[in-house]
């Protein structure tokens, strides 16, 4: 039986991290990889090859996101009720993997947004039992060093597999549907670290079943965690798809063999800052952290809407890395926090829900304002919804204790 993972004192934050979290930051890794070769390409061969708008590119990406959103929601609720995270997380991520080969067989936009589909389906599948064990292992003292962690790994990832993609798309002649291909393959090693390298924790497997989720379970959430869902929901409608920053620098002027050069910037700064900002937020609080990165949100979206050089689009799009660095991990620790650990599948869920709305929401508006009014407007309603997510944080409850559990 495998035992639970108890950090041992005077050992290092680094090394105090249990190793599921470690062998989860793996599987995201390897995921990433395959996933941002592909991603880091489809808007532009979505536009330049198959003849979608940005319009249609903001839809596809928004219900995608949706899609994975919603689906956590179940799929939360479903890990605390089972108690089995791990069933849910390979099942998540073993449909993501069989899902690749489809982008490579697509010849028209139909398949494309039916793999998008359910290769976020897979996301929301394996995202909330996900996270809800690594709040399972986890001390809370270690809560935000080790959702960082697991994100900056995930991060590497994400900055590999659009390099990669920029090295195979020049040896290859801009051969997209090879590129597709050789993306299967890290999805496939990721599926096996986590088959053989993650094990339940020993109180799961011993668990007595547990009532069935119910809709009045979310009474019991609380006043700091919902308000939590809202500040980062509103924050998302502020942070839209990538795809519009691919679009963005083909825009100015960036070969079409280089666009990825984009998803390498951003991701290579959010998973140098991810780890770190979480350990800080540790330390000394998390809303000044996240405050920050809020604030950072703002500053890239002005240098996008008015940046018209390669130079000043990389900046803005460092910034923008920078901003998910310092937040996103940080809100699944502030999640973790507020939630009743019976109930963090279900937390995690609901509140991966409203960031999905709030995601469709937001590129359903950006590509609508690109179309109509070009990128400039787009960066702008951004820059607004960010000011707006703020002044929330800034309202966001103390804990009513002199305990530190919440560390807002």
């Amino acid at each position: 039986m495998h035992k639970t993972e108890r950090p041992r004192e005077g050992q290092s934050s680094v090394r105090q991290i249990p190793r599921t979290v470690w062998v989860l930051g793996l599987v995201s890794l390897f995921m990433d990889f395959s996933s941002e070769m592909i991603h880091a390409l489809l808007p532009v061969y979505l536009v330049t090859v198959l003849g979608a708008s940005a319009l249609t590119v903001g839809l596809i990406e928004g219900v995608a996101e949706a899609t994975a959103s919603i689906t956590k929601l179940f799929s939360g609720a479903l890990s605390d009720w089972i108690g089995r995270r791990k069933l849910l997380t390979v099942a998540g991520y073993g449909l993501a993997a069989v899902t690749k080969p489809v982008f490579a067989l697509a010849s028209t936009i139909g398949p494309v947004v039916a793999a998008r589909f359910v290769d976020r389906v897979g996301k929301g599948i394996r995202g909330a039992p996900r996270d809800a064990l690594i709040a399972d292992v986890t001390p809370a003292h270690l809560r935000g060093a080790s959702f960082g962690l697991r994100q900056s790994m995930d991060t590497v990832g994400a900055f590999l597999g659009p390099l990669a993609a920029m090295g195979l798309m020049a040896l290859t002649a801009n051969a997209f549907r090879t590129v597709f291909w050789i993306a299967s393959v890290p999805a496939m090693i990721a599926l096996g670290f986590l088959v053989f390298g993650v094990h339940e924790p020993a109180r799961h497997l011993e668990a007595e079943p547990k009532p069935i989720p119910r809709l009045t379970d979310v009474r019991r959430m609380g006043a700091p965690y919902w308000a939590v869902v809202i500040v980062a929901s509103v924050l998302t409608l502020a942070r839209f798809s990538e795809a519009f920053l691919v679009l963005r620098a083909q825009d100015v002027g960036v070969r079409l063999a280089l666009v990825p050069i984009v998803m390498v910037v951003m991701n290579v700064v959010y998973a140098a800052s991810a780890y770190p900002a979480g350990i800080l937020a540790d330390r000394f609080g998390r809303r000044g952290v996240l405050g920050f990165g809020v604030a950072v949100l703002l500053v890239a979206d002005l240098v996008l809407a008015y940046g018209t050089t390669i130079s000043l689009m990389l900046v803005g799009v460092a910034l923008w890395g920078l901003h998910m660095g310092c937040t996103q991990g940080l809100f699944a620790a502030l999640v973790a926090d507020t939630a009743p650990p019976h109930l963090r599948g279900s937390a995690f869920g609901l509140f991966n829900l409203a960031g999905g709305v709030a995601m469709l929401a937001a590129s359903v508006i950006a590509g609508a304002l690109w179309d109509v009014r070009g990128p400039s407007a787009t960066f702008l309603a951004g820059a607004a919804f960010t000011a707006v997510s703020f002044v929330g944080l800034l309202l966001l409850p103390r804990p009513a204790t002199g305990g530190d559990a919440l560390h807002i």
